[in-house]
């Protein structure tokens, strides 16, 4: 009788651990930053994409700085205390017809963005890595004005922000 419940006992073990062996493959995003980089320092975008959206910037600039808190991997510092820095410039922004009705009547416009971005060791003051993200977002187009662009825009930045993130904390 005893033998009969080790073997249960392990088969119930195995049937258990088992059942997580493929958790660790799709559920979880490894945090692995350089050694050595615990703070980090986020300056305000750049734009030097001739696209005249007032408050890209400062949206793109909370966005990476909201995510980054949120992740906790690192600790948002200002320069002088921070052990990296990332620096970002949005370099283009496209906005191009996605769909066409049949009256040849653009219904749906898709709005591309691109951000250059530089990550850098500042206590050894040498590049980790230098990258160019691009990203987009889709809106319909109609006479409602910029309210849906901005939509667009902002779901373009949303990505490309989640984008950054992810190269920080998992390319290692």
């Amino acid at each position: 009788m005893k033998i009969y419940f080790r073997y249960i006992a392990l088969f119930t073990g195995v049937v258990y651990l088992w059942s997580f062996w493929g958790c660790g493959a799709y559920g979880f995003r490894p945090k692995n930053p350089p050694e050595g980089i615990h703070t980090i320092y986020v300056p305000a975008f750049e734009n030097t994409s001739g696209f005249s959206e007032a408050n890209i910037i400062d949206n793109f600039t909370f966005k990476l700085k909201d995510l980054i808190t949120r992740d906790n991997t690192f600790t948002l510092t200002d320069e002088k205390k921070a052990d990296g820095s990332v620096r970002c410039v949005i370099s283009g922004v496209k906005d191009d017809p996605l769909v066409i009705s049949g009256n040849e009547t653009v219904t749906k416009r898709k709005i591309t963005v691109t951000v250059d971005v530089t990550f850098k060791d500042l206590k050894k003051d040498k590049v980790i890595w230098t990258k160019s993200l691009s990203n987009f977002g889709e809106y319909n187009s109609s006479n409602s004005g910029f309210s849906e662009r901005d939509a667009g825009l902002q779901s373009a930045i949303d990505k490309i922000s989640n984008d950054i993130l992810i190269e920080l904390t998992s390319n290692w």
